[in-house]
């Protein structure tokens, strides 16, 4: 069953064209184009730019705009692909150029975009129940992804170890593996990292740690202790101190006053 509005469309593919794949369109389209460049290289020629696009290059071509795009010469270009109506509100959040472009450089990025792009193709071509919707979602995802990454005045690499932190922070991470996933040496790492955040990455995953704690500590019935293994403190005195440090009262304290809260 379609549950598509009849006044949106969404339609989604992927592509691995030798040099000879090109498109002109010389009033342009009724509705924005959005690729994304997995292996290879290709081009795209809009509004007096000509953009050259390579492995994690985000392109956002927008409605009535003139155009050209296709592979390099003497390359080949993969590439996932989106055409959706010009009616999507989230549009609002990008520049108001006609060609609008942008590097990935984190593979976790990389990654997280192309797994929406995978949701796309898959509810796509499925189209069972609520495909748009869950089209939608994934496209809403990765356009907010973009507008976070040109706003951010974090070094790329430090957003990377961030989003490390968060994904895995109930684990042992040591500095060495973090400064190994993005090209950069133990102390050259806490370098930039501080500079960047003002604070050391210790300090910032413990923060971390102790954010979601109080949130478990919240709307959890598990134990303090329990907690404290639950967000990756091994030691339950570090946990203390560290919880006292941030919120101004131990783990106990703060059970009792969310109770009374609730009461």
């Amino acid at each position: 069953m379609n549950n598509a509005p009849k006044n949106f469309m969404i339609i989604a593919g992927h592509f691995n064209e030798n040099d000879s794949y090109s498109t002109t369109r010389l009033e342009g389209m009724d509705d924005w184009l959005m690729t994304f460049t997995l292996a290879g290289e290709g081009y795209m020629e809009a509004g007096g730019q000509i953009k050259n696009l390579r492995v994690g290059d985000l392109s956002l071509l927008r409605p009535r705009v003139p155009h050209v795009y296709g592979t390099a010469k003497q390359k080949n270009w993969e590439f996932v692909w989106i055409h959706f109506s010009n009616s999507f509100a989230d549009t609002n959040v990008l520049p108001q150029d006609g060609l609008i472009t942008h590097h990935f450089e984190q593979q976790v990025l990389r990654d997280r975009i192309f797994d929406a792009f995978k949701r796309i193709l898959s509810d796509f071509r499925e189209q069972g129940h609520l495909w748009h919707e869950l089209c939608l979602s994934s496209l809403r995802e990765i356009i907010l992804l973009y507008s976070k990454q040109e706003n951010s005045k974090l070094d790329p690499r430090v957003e990377e170890v961030l989003y490390i932190l968060a994904t895995r922070m109930n684990e042992n991470i040591q500095i060495t593996e973090l400064g190994n996933s993005i090209g950069l040496s133990p102390s050259r790492l806490q370098h930039v990292f501080k500079e960047n955040t003002g604070e050391s990455i210790v300090a910032t995953l413990n923060r971390m740690r102790i954010k979601q704690a109080t949130y478990l500590l919240t709307h959890t019935n598990l134990t303090a202790s329990e907690v404290a293994f639950n967000v990756g403190f091994q030691n339950y005195n570090h946990f203390t101190r560290q919880f006292n440090k941030y919120i101004g009262m131990s783990p106990r304290e703060f059970i009792q006053t969310v109770r009374m809260t609730n009461e």
